[in-house]
């Protein structure tokens, strides 16, 4: 008999100096309803803590959520120290408001998914269990 798989892990994070977090909680409550097990790092965290987190809980999925405009600056630095930590193999999604312009960018950088306000929840579980079945592509 074959054993279940583990929940999916991910850790959900507001880098930088962005204070609204009703949106990401959301987020977190939906997708711990949807079976995953996940990890609210909270808010005003620095790139080098969330990469810490991810390392310290073997995180599948990193998930960042921005309404300040700071993705552009903030997600680079984090997907650098993830690639030095050697943690590149963890998919990383970014939620929140995001320029139509800024989506093609942060997917070019490396980013496995963007998600803007209003998306469903269940949308969003069942990319991330897609995106694990196939690695993260």
């Amino acid at each position: 008999m074959a054993l279940p798989h583990p929940p999916v892990r991910i850790i959900l994070a507001k880098v930088g100096l962005d204070g609204h977090d009703r949106g990401i909680k959301v987020v977190a409550r939906g997708l711990r309803d949807a079976g995953f097990h996940v990890i609210y790092a909270g808010l005003w965290q620095a790139p080098e803590a969330v990469v810490r987190a991810v390392a310290d809980e073997d995180a599948d999925w990193l998930g960042l959520s921005f309404l300040s405009g700071a993705h552009m600056t903030q997600v680079p630095r984090v997907l650098e120290l993830l690639r030095q930590a050697d943690l590149g193999h963890v998919g990383v999604i970014v939620g929140g408001i995001i320029p139509p312009g800024d989506v093609s960018k942060l997917l070019e950088l490396g980013v496995t998914g963007v998600f803007g306000p209003g998306t469903p929840l269940a949308e969003i579980a069942d990319f991330l269990r897609g995106q694990a079945r196939r690695g993260h592509d």
